[in-house]
């Protein structure tokens, strides 16, 4: 089972979101645990303050840093972690300027035994925090209100990654961005839409023909759209094999 916390001053905004379809599902089969820590609990104030304005000016308010170090001490001291080989929890920092959220880094996280998502919010957080913090992670080059729309992203890659969240636990080794391509176009029925026809091998029941189809859509797709993940990947054998009978027909 995969612990996940989040740390968000708004886990009603999260919660309908994991409650819902395959994380919902996840959730209930025990695939995922989930819980939520909110850093007004920790303010020492009786408005609960969790922000103030920043040193040296500037627009905005910026959450403080020992609400958000009580939250992560907290979570950390109640972690599953088996202490006696070595694992601790991964503490994620959602972030503008944070690695880029890919495929392969959801990989990465699917694996790790429990992750604690710190979301911030406002215009930023106190700089002091970010010792506590194994990993930033950011959705891409823009800015969101708070970080909790990126938790939710990274817990859903995270999740269908999951052994057991699927019936089918081939569903998510033929996706797009496996073998640095994007996923080849699939079709259901009716087989003639509009005048819009299934592409007929498809229809063959060929799985050798229909496998080959569907790596070379892949890698055209991919060329057209997405030219940047073909930069250094490997080609499969059956690609080398190809290449190598196009020279000897030349």
């Amino acid at each position: 089972m995969l612990k996940i916390d989040i740390i968000t001053l708004f886990p009603e905004v999260m919660e309908p979101f994991l409650a819902s379809s395959i994380l919902g599902r996840a959730r209930q089969k025990g695939i995922i645990q989930t819980g939520f820590l909110n850093p007004r609990q920790f303010a020492k104030d009786k408005h609960k303050t969790v922000d103030d304005r920043p040193y040296g000016g500037g627009a905005g308010m910026l959450m403080k840093a020992e609400p958000l170090y009580q939250a992560i001490k907290q979570l950390k001291k109640q972690s599953p972690c088996q202490k006696a080989d070595g694992k601790k929890p991964l503490v994620v920092m959602t972030s503008p300027r944070g690695k880029k959220f890919t495929q392969t880094l959801a990989k990465q996280l699917a694996a790790e035994e429990h992750i604690i998502f710190v979301c911030g919010h406002y215009e930023g957080v106190d700089a002091r925090i970010y010792p506590e913090i194994d990993l930033e992670v950011s959705l891409g080059d823009f800015i969101l209100t708070g970080g909790e729309l990126a938790a939710c992203v990274m817990i859903d890659a995270v999740t269908r990654l999951q052994k057991g969240t699927f019936v089918k636990e081939d569903v998510t080794s033929k996706e797009s961005f496996e073998d640095n391509l994007l996923e080849a176009p699939q079709y259901t029925r009716p087989e003639v839409w509009r005048r819009r026809k299934v592409p007929a091998v498809l229809l063959s029941g060929n799985h050798k023909l229909i496998e080959e189809w569907k790596l070379n859509e892949a890698l055209k797709l991919t060329k057209k759209l997405r030219p940047d993940l073909l930069d250094n990947r490997p080609l499969k054998t059956s690609e080398k094999e190809t290449k190598r009978l196009k020279r000897r027909k030349q």
